[in-house]
Protein backbone atom coordinates (compact mmCIF):
# COMPACT_ATOMS: atom_id res chain seq x y z
CA UNK A 1 0.00 0.00 0.00
CA UNK A 2 1.29 3.35 -0.75
CA UNK A 3 2.46 5.74 1.92
CA UNK A 4 1.25 8.57 -0.33
CA UNK A 5 -2.35 9.98 -1.09
CA UNK A 6 -1.68 8.78 -5.28
CA UNK A 7 1.22 7.10 -6.48
CA UNK A 8 1.95 6.56 -9.88
CA UNK A 9 4.35 3.77 -11.31
CA UNK A 10 5.66 3.08 -14.62
CA UNK A 11 2.49 4.05 -16.61
CA UNK A 12 2.05 3.63 -20.29
CA UNK A 13 -0.43 4.38 -22.86
CA UNK A 14 0.41 3.16 -26.28
CA UNK A 15 -1.75 3.82 -29.11
CA UNK A 16 -1.88 1.73 -32.22
CA UNK A 17 -1.53 2.70 -35.59
CA UNK A 18 -3.67 0.51 -37.95
CA UNK A 19 -2.38 -0.31 -41.74
CA UNK A 20 -1.93 -2.63 -44.35
CA UNK A 21 -4.99 -5.12 -45.97
CA UNK A 22 -6.00 -5.94 -42.57
CA UNK A 23 -5.97 -3.11 -40.72
CA UNK A 24 -3.65 -4.27 -37.83
CA UNK A 25 -1.67 -2.22 -35.71
CA UNK A 26 2.02 -1.54 -37.03
CA UNK A 27 3.68 0.62 -34.87
CA UNK A 28 2.89 1.98 -31.48
CA UNK A 29 3.23 5.76 -30.59
CA UNK A 30 4.04 5.43 -27.24
CA UNK A 31 2.45 8.71 -25.68
CA UNK A 32 3.46 7.83 -22.12
CA UNK A 33 5.99 5.15 -21.82
CA UNK A 34 6.99 4.42 -17.86
CA UNK A 35 6.05 7.78 -16.10
CA UNK A 36 5.93 7.64 -12.17
CA UNK A 37 5.60 10.22 -9.16
CA UNK A 38 3.32 10.76 -6.11
CA UNK A 39 1.13 13.23 -5.12
CA UNK A 40 0.89 14.53 -1.62
CA UNK A 41 -2.50 15.04 0.44
CA UNK A 42 -3.29 18.93 -0.22
CA UNK A 43 -0.72 19.79 -2.67
CA UNK A 44 -0.75 20.92 -6.42
CA UNK A 45 2.10 19.19 -8.28
CA UNK A 46 2.53 21.16 -11.85
CA UNK A 47 2.88 19.28 -14.95
CA UNK A 48 5.05 20.96 -17.71
CA UNK A 49 6.48 20.29 -20.98
CA UNK A 50 6.21 20.79 -24.49
CA UNK A 51 3.21 19.82 -26.90
CA UNK A 52 2.96 16.95 -27.44
CA UNK A 53 4.85 15.52 -24.65
CA UNK A 54 1.99 13.46 -23.55
CA UNK A 55 1.30 15.36 -20.41
CA UNK A 56 -2.90 15.87 -20.99
CA UNK A 57 -2.46 12.11 -22.62
CA UNK A 58 -0.88 10.89 -18.46
CA UNK A 59 -4.14 13.16 -16.75
CA UNK A 60 -6.40 11.35 -18.87
CA UNK A 61 -4.85 7.53 -18.31
CA UNK A 62 -4.50 8.28 -14.43
CA UNK A 63 -8.22 8.98 -14.12
CA UNK A 64 -8.89 6.10 -17.03
CA UNK A 65 -10.61 8.35 -19.12
CA UNK A 66 -8.21 6.51 -21.50
CA UNK A 67 -7.61 2.64 -20.93
CA UNK A 68 -3.16 2.64 -19.61
CA UNK A 69 -1.25 0.22 -21.45
CA UNK A 70 0.58 -0.57 -18.66
CA UNK A 71 1.30 0.30 -14.82
CA UNK A 72 -0.06 1.17 -11.60
CA UNK A 73 -2.39 4.19 -10.10
CA UNK A 74 -2.26 3.68 -6.35
CA UNK A 75 -5.18 5.89 -4.91
CA UNK A 76 -6.62 5.74 -1.23
CA UNK A 77 -5.18 2.34 -1.37
CA UNK A 78 -6.70 0.88 -4.38
CA UNK A 79 -4.72 0.40 -7.70
CA UNK A 80 -7.46 1.98 -10.19
CA UNK A 81 -5.64 0.12 -13.16
CA UNK A 82 -7.33 -3.48 -11.45
CA UNK A 83 -10.93 -2.24 -10.86
CA UNK A 84 -13.22 -3.15 -12.99
CA UNK A 85 -16.09 -0.53 -14.72
CA UNK A 86 -18.46 -0.24 -11.22
CA UNK A 87 -15.88 -0.15 -8.95
CA UNK A 88 -14.18 2.60 -10.89
CA UNK A 89 -17.47 4.74 -11.48
CA UNK A 90 -17.93 4.35 -7.97
CA UNK A 91 -13.94 5.77 -7.05
CA UNK A 92 -14.62 8.41 -9.42
CA UNK A 93 -16.57 10.56 -6.58
CA UNK A 94 -13.65 11.30 -5.66
CA UNK A 95 -11.48 11.82 -8.31
CA UNK A 96 -12.54 14.17 -11.18
CA UNK A 97 -11.51 16.38 -14.07
CA UNK A 98 -11.05 20.28 -15.50
CA UNK A 99 -10.73 20.38 -19.49
CA UNK A 100 -8.55 22.24 -21.48
CA UNK A 101 -11.72 23.49 -23.94
CA UNK A 102 -14.40 25.47 -21.53
CA UNK A 103 -16.79 24.77 -24.37
CA UNK A 104 -16.32 21.78 -26.15
CA UNK A 105 -16.74 20.23 -22.49
CA UNK A 106 -20.28 21.17 -22.05
CA UNK A 107 -23.34 19.72 -23.42
CA UNK A 108 -24.40 23.15 -25.30
CA UNK A 109 -28.55 21.21 -24.96
CA UNK A 110 -28.15 21.51 -21.58
CA UNK A 111 -28.88 24.17 -18.71
CA UNK A 112 -25.94 25.01 -16.87
CA UNK A 113 -27.84 24.10 -13.27
CA UNK A 114 -28.28 20.36 -15.48
CA UNK A 115 -24.56 20.47 -16.48
CA UNK A 116 -23.35 20.94 -12.76
CA UNK A 117 -26.45 18.76 -11.44
CA UNK A 118 -25.92 15.76 -13.64
CA UNK A 119 -22.32 14.42 -11.45
CA UNK A 120 -25.26 14.26 -8.86
CA UNK A 121 -27.92 12.40 -10.79
CA UNK A 122 -24.96 9.94 -11.83
CA UNK A 123 -23.78 9.01 -8.33
CA UNK A 124 -27.35 9.43 -6.79
CA UNK A 125 -26.40 12.54 -4.36
CA UNK A 126 -29.32 13.96 -2.54
CA UNK A 127 -33.42 15.08 -3.52
CA UNK A 128 -33.98 17.13 -6.08
CA UNK A 129 -34.47 19.74 -3.81
CA UNK A 130 -31.27 19.04 -2.04
CA UNK A 131 -29.74 19.03 -6.09
CA UNK A 132 -30.71 22.18 -7.09
CA UNK A 133 -29.78 23.99 -3.43
CA UNK A 134 -26.50 22.40 -4.16
CA UNK A 135 -26.38 23.54 -7.77
CA UNK A 136 -26.95 27.20 -6.66
CA UNK A 137 -24.35 27.03 -4.16
CA UNK A 138 -22.16 26.04 -6.14
CA UNK A 139 -22.51 28.76 -8.90
CA UNK A 140 -21.85 31.48 -5.82
CA UNK A 141 -19.01 29.68 -5.09
CA UNK A 142 -17.57 30.18 -8.37
CA UNK A 143 -18.44 32.95 -9.23
CA UNK A 144 -21.99 33.39 -10.89
CA UNK A 145 -25.29 34.12 -10.61
CA UNK A 146 -28.73 32.39 -9.24
CA UNK A 147 -30.07 33.02 -12.97
CA UNK A 148 -27.09 31.84 -14.98
CA UNK A 149 -28.40 28.15 -13.95
CA UNK A 150 -30.97 28.44 -16.23
CA UNK A 151 -29.09 29.69 -19.60
CA UNK A 152 -26.96 27.78 -21.89
CA UNK A 153 -22.99 27.39 -22.40
CA UNK A 154 -22.83 29.32 -25.92
CA UNK A 155 -24.57 32.79 -23.58
CA UNK A 156 -20.77 32.75 -21.09
CA UNK A 157 -17.69 33.78 -22.18
CA UNK A 158 -14.63 31.68 -21.95
CA UNK A 159 -14.15 32.87 -18.62
CA UNK A 160 -17.51 31.93 -16.95
CA UNK A 161 -17.62 28.75 -19.33
CA UNK A 162 -14.51 27.57 -17.71
CA UNK A 163 -15.97 28.44 -13.94
CA UNK A 164 -18.98 26.40 -14.92
CA UNK A 165 -16.61 23.58 -15.59
CA UNK A 166 -14.89 24.40 -12.29
CA UNK A 167 -18.46 24.15 -10.62
CA UNK A 168 -19.31 20.57 -11.79
CA UNK A 169 -16.01 18.91 -10.85
CA UNK A 170 -16.76 20.39 -7.62
CA UNK A 171 -20.20 19.17 -7.62
CA UNK A 172 -19.33 15.75 -6.09
CA UNK A 173 -17.09 16.95 -3.64
CA UNK A 174 -14.05 15.05 -5.01
CA UNK A 175 -10.30 14.65 -3.13
CA UNK A 176 -8.29 14.80 -6.39
CA UNK A 177 -8.83 17.03 -9.72
CA UNK A 178 -6.80 16.60 -12.79
CA UNK A 179 -7.18 20.25 -14.13
CA UNK A 180 -5.55 19.99 -17.72
CA UNK A 181 -4.41 23.38 -19.53
CA UNK A 182 -7.62 25.00 -17.35
CA UNK A 183 -6.74 28.33 -18.55
CA UNK A 184 -4.91 28.17 -21.92
CA UNK A 185 -7.88 29.17 -24.11
CA UNK A 186 -8.34 32.17 -21.69
CA UNK A 187 -7.11 35.48 -21.94
CA UNK A 188 -4.19 36.77 -19.90
CA UNK A 189 -6.30 38.63 -17.42
CA UNK A 190 -8.97 35.74 -17.08
CA UNK A 191 -6.41 33.20 -16.64
CA UNK A 192 -4.95 35.03 -12.99
CA UNK A 193 -8.78 35.30 -11.77
CA UNK A 194 -9.96 31.34 -12.26
CA UNK A 195 -5.69 30.73 -10.94
CA UNK A 196 -6.56 32.27 -7.91
CA UNK A 197 -10.50 30.73 -7.82
CA UNK A 198 -8.64 27.56 -7.96
CA UNK A 199 -6.24 28.81 -4.98
CA UNK A 200 -9.30 29.94 -3.15
CA UNK A 201 -10.95 26.48 -3.34
CA UNK A 202 -7.96 24.01 -3.06
CA UNK A 203 -8.12 25.83 0.25
CA UNK A 204 -11.66 25.90 0.88
CA UNK A 205 -11.91 21.94 0.38
CA UNK A 206 -8.55 20.53 0.87
CA UNK A 207 -8.50 19.87 -2.41
CA UNK A 208 -5.03 17.92 -4.64
CA UNK A 209 -4.35 19.19 -7.89
CA UNK A 210 -2.73 17.39 -10.66
CA UNK A 211 -1.82 20.84 -12.57
CA UNK A 212 -1.50 20.07 -16.17
CA UNK A 213 0.10 23.02 -18.41
CA UNK A 214 2.65 24.42 -20.78
CA UNK A 215 2.27 27.51 -19.35
CA UNK A 216 5.60 27.95 -17.17
CA UNK A 217 5.26 31.41 -15.25
CA UNK A 218 1.78 29.79 -14.38
CA UNK A 219 2.72 26.81 -13.34
CA UNK A 220 5.26 28.16 -11.07
CA UNK A 221 2.46 30.79 -9.59
CA UNK A 222 -0.06 27.30 -8.25
CA UNK A 223 2.13 24.80 -7.84
CA UNK A 224 3.90 23.26 -4.71
CA UNK A 225 5.80 20.54 -7.12
CA UNK A 226 6.86 20.46 -10.68
CA UNK A 227 7.62 17.69 -12.54
CA UNK A 228 8.85 18.40 -16.10
CA UNK A 229 7.93 15.87 -18.65
CA UNK A 230 9.60 14.95 -22.49
CA UNK A 231 8.61 12.64 -25.12
CA UNK A 232 6.63 10.74 -23.03
CA UNK A 233 8.66 10.54 -19.44
CA UNK A 234 9.18 12.52 -16.39
CA UNK A 235 12.54 13.97 -16.42
CA UNK A 236 12.86 15.82 -13.45
CA UNK A 237 11.02 16.59 -10.65
CA UNK A 238 11.53 18.95 -7.36
CA UNK A 239 10.00 21.51 -5.22
CA UNK A 240 8.47 24.38 -7.47
CA UNK A 241 11.20 26.64 -5.60
CA UNK A 242 13.71 25.03 -6.02
CA UNK A 243 13.23 23.67 -9.29
CA UNK A 244 13.13 27.29 -10.81
CA UNK A 245 16.09 28.65 -8.77
CA UNK A 246 18.18 25.26 -9.67
CA UNK A 247 16.93 22.97 -12.41
CA UNK A 248 19.62 19.95 -12.85
CA UNK A 249 18.25 18.69 -16.04
CA UNK A 250 19.22 20.21 -19.24
CA UNK A 251 16.04 20.07 -20.67
CA UNK A 252 14.71 21.84 -17.92
CA UNK A 253 17.42 24.38 -17.68
CA UNK A 254 16.70 24.70 -21.55
CA UNK A 255 13.03 24.68 -21.33
CA UNK A 256 13.36 27.71 -18.18
CA UNK A 257 15.84 29.64 -19.89
CA UNK A 258 13.56 30.67 -22.49
CA UNK A 259 10.93 31.91 -19.85
CA UNK A 260 11.05 35.74 -20.01
CA UNK A 261 11.67 37.31 -16.52
CA UNK A 262 10.44 40.55 -15.91
CA UNK A 263 13.50 42.47 -14.74
CA UNK A 264 16.00 44.29 -16.28
CA UNK A 265 18.74 43.51 -14.77
CA UNK A 266 18.58 39.83 -14.69
CA UNK A 267 19.68 38.37 -18.31
CA UNK A 268 19.64 34.69 -18.05
CA UNK A 269 21.69 33.22 -20.90
CA UNK A 270 18.87 31.29 -23.87
CA UNK A 271 19.93 27.67 -24.26
CA UNK A 272 18.86 26.65 -27.94
CA UNK A 273 18.41 23.69 -28.27
CA UNK A 274 19.42 21.98 -31.71
CA UNK A 275 17.20 19.31 -33.66
CA UNK A 276 13.39 18.86 -33.15
CA UNK A 277 11.45 16.63 -30.86
CA UNK A 278 11.63 12.90 -32.06
CA UNK A 279 8.61 11.17 -33.12
CA UNK A 280 6.84 8.99 -29.93
CA UNK A 281 6.32 6.24 -32.65
CA UNK A 282 10.57 5.78 -32.57
CA UNK A 283 11.96 7.39 -29.47
CA UNK A 284 15.89 7.53 -29.31
CA UNK A 285 17.75 4.65 -27.47
CA UNK A 286 19.09 4.96 -23.94
CA UNK A 287 18.32 8.70 -22.96
CA UNK A 288 15.66 9.72 -25.06
CA UNK A 289 16.89 13.85 -25.52
CA UNK A 290 20.06 12.46 -25.70
CA UNK A 291 19.77 13.78 -29.77
CA UNK A 292 19.31 17.40 -28.30
CA UNK A 293 20.99 17.65 -25.30
CA UNK A 294 24.41 20.20 -25.23
CA UNK A 295 25.85 18.32 -22.81
CA UNK A 296 25.79 14.46 -23.74
CA UNK A 297 26.82 15.84 -27.26
CA UNK A 298 30.01 17.67 -25.88
CA UNK A 299 31.70 14.35 -25.48
CA UNK A 300 31.61 11.14 -27.27
CA UNK A 301 31.88 8.97 -24.46
CA UNK A 302 28.77 10.47 -22.67
CA UNK A 303 26.72 10.37 -25.65
CA UNK A 304 27.56 6.48 -25.61
CA UNK A 305 26.23 5.87 -22.54
CA UNK A 306 23.50 8.49 -23.62
CA UNK A 307 22.24 6.50 -26.32
CA UNK A 308 22.45 3.18 -24.57
CA UNK A 309 21.20 3.37 -21.11
CA UNK A 310 17.97 4.61 -19.78
CA UNK A 311 18.52 6.92 -17.22
CA UNK A 312 16.04 6.44 -14.45
CA UNK A 313 14.76 8.93 -12.05
CA UNK A 314 17.40 9.87 -9.24
CA UNK A 315 17.05 11.32 -5.67
CA UNK A 316 19.80 14.22 -5.79
CA UNK A 317 18.48 14.77 -1.98
CA UNK A 318 15.37 16.78 -0.76
CA UNK A 319 13.04 14.83 -3.12
CA UNK A 320 14.63 16.53 -6.41
CA UNK A 321 14.50 13.85 -8.90
CA UNK A 322 16.07 13.94 -12.00
CA UNK A 323 16.78 11.34 -14.63
CA UNK A 324 20.27 11.96 -16.15
CA UNK A 325 23.51 10.87 -16.19
CA UNK A 326 25.79 13.47 -16.05
CA UNK A 327 24.40 16.35 -13.62
CA UNK A 328 27.88 17.40 -12.12
CA UNK A 329 28.59 18.00 -16.58
CA UNK A 330 25.90 20.08 -16.35
CA UNK A 331 26.59 22.43 -13.78
CA UNK A 332 30.47 22.77 -15.62
CA UNK A 333 29.13 23.13 -19.00
CA UNK A 334 25.77 25.64 -18.34
CA UNK A 335 26.88 27.14 -14.89
CA UNK A 336 25.00 27.05 -11.60
CA UNK A 337 23.44 30.09 -12.47
CA UNK A 338 19.73 30.74 -11.22
CA UNK A 339 17.11 31.20 -13.20
CA UNK A 340 15.26 32.97 -10.26
CA UNK A 341 16.45 33.77 -6.69
CA UNK A 342 14.53 31.92 -4.38
CA UNK A 343 11.35 33.90 -3.16
CA UNK A 344 10.87 35.83 -6.41
CA UNK A 345 8.20 36.25 -8.21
Amino acid sequence: MSKHFMEVKSLQKHFPIFGGIFSRPVAWVKAVDGVSFFLKEGETLGLVGESGCGKSTTGRTILRLLEPSGGSVEFMGRDLVTLDRAEMRSMRRNMQMIFQDPYASLNPRMTVGSIIEEPLVIHSIGTKVERRKKVLSLLAEVGLREEHAARYPHEFSGGQRQRIGIARALAIEPRLIVADEPVSALDVSIQAQVINLLQELQERHKLTYLFVAHNLSVVEHISDRVAVMYLGKIVEIADSRKLYAEPKHPYTRALLSAVPIPDPDIKPKRIILEGDVPSPIKAPTGCRFHPRCPVANADPTRLAKCRSEDPPLVDLGGEHFTACHYVPEADQIFGITRHRQPGQS
